[in-house]
């Protein structure tokens, strides 16, 4: 069987102090395979901010286990975990989170930069990827000049030009109308089908489950259920 490219268990975490203190995950386990996209879903307060932010490795639960490309993150020291971060997992958030001054292409070769990648790699590898968004003609127009459809086409060109593994997104269309959230879902489900990668979206929207292979419900910080999507009837449809 082959090695999820993450996988979580028994994620057990508290936020907040004394009386305040809340268990937001209780006892979370869950695997992301090659080549799929799963949808995470849940009420506001459910534990899926948290969640993600665990699996991101950018929080570290109270208790439980988070492994990435096999390989566990407790046992890695702040360094080799931001190194981690950085090559193997992708974020694409909601405000797109975008740098204003810098135009497409540069908000692109940042998440290279950061890799200590050489400039023209980064370069050649950030025209590149833009291309496979469909913004090669938008490479040099900023933030502003861009749609939001189009802002979010560059996050994602930046959460998936350094090869990355792991695309963790959060409520991607939330800012969206409903023709580009579908456009970001296809892209996303396209990216998807590479076997070495797998793609997890936070979502309120139902409009995008038709794009999902399984859908995860989260409640009250516990997975409460888990079913096949549409996406993977159409995997297995066109095998």
């Amino acid at each position: 069987m082959t090695e999820p490219l993450l996988e979580a268990t028994d994620l057990v975490h508290y936020l907040g102090q004394g009386a305040g203190r809340v268990q937001a995950l209780k006892g979370v386990s869950l695997s992301l395979k090659g080549g799929e996209l799963v949808l995470l879903m849940g009420p506001s307060g459910s534990g899926k901010t948290t969640l993600l932010s665990i699996l991101g490795c950018l929080m570290t639960p109270s208790s439980g286990t988070v492994k990435v490309g096999g390989e566990a993150v407790a046992a890695l020291d702040p360094e080799a975990l931001a190194k981690l971060r950085r090559d193997r997992i992708g974020f694409i958030f909601q405000s797109y989170h975008l740098f204003p001054t810098l135009n497409a292409a540069d908000n692109v070769r940042l998440a290279l930069d950061v890799r200590g990648e050489r400039a023209r790699a980064a370069k050649r590898a950030a025209r590149e990827v833009l291309a496979t968004v469909g913004l090669a003609h938008k490479a040099r127009s900023f933030p502003r000049e861009l749609s939001g459809g189009e802002q979010q086409r560059v996050a994602i060109a930046r959460a998936i030009v350094g090869k990355t593994q792991v695309i963790l997104a959060d409520e991607p269309t939330g800012a969206l109308d409903a023709s580009n959230g579908q456009a970001i879902m296809t892209l996303l489900a396209d990216i998807a089908r590479d076997s070495s990668r797998a793609v997890l979206v936070v979502t309120h929207d139902p409009r995008i489950l038709p794009f999902a292979d399984r859908i995860i419900h989260i409640e009250d910080g516990r997975i409460v259920s888990e079913e096949a999507g549409s996406g993977s009837t159409r995997k297995v449809s066109h095998a």
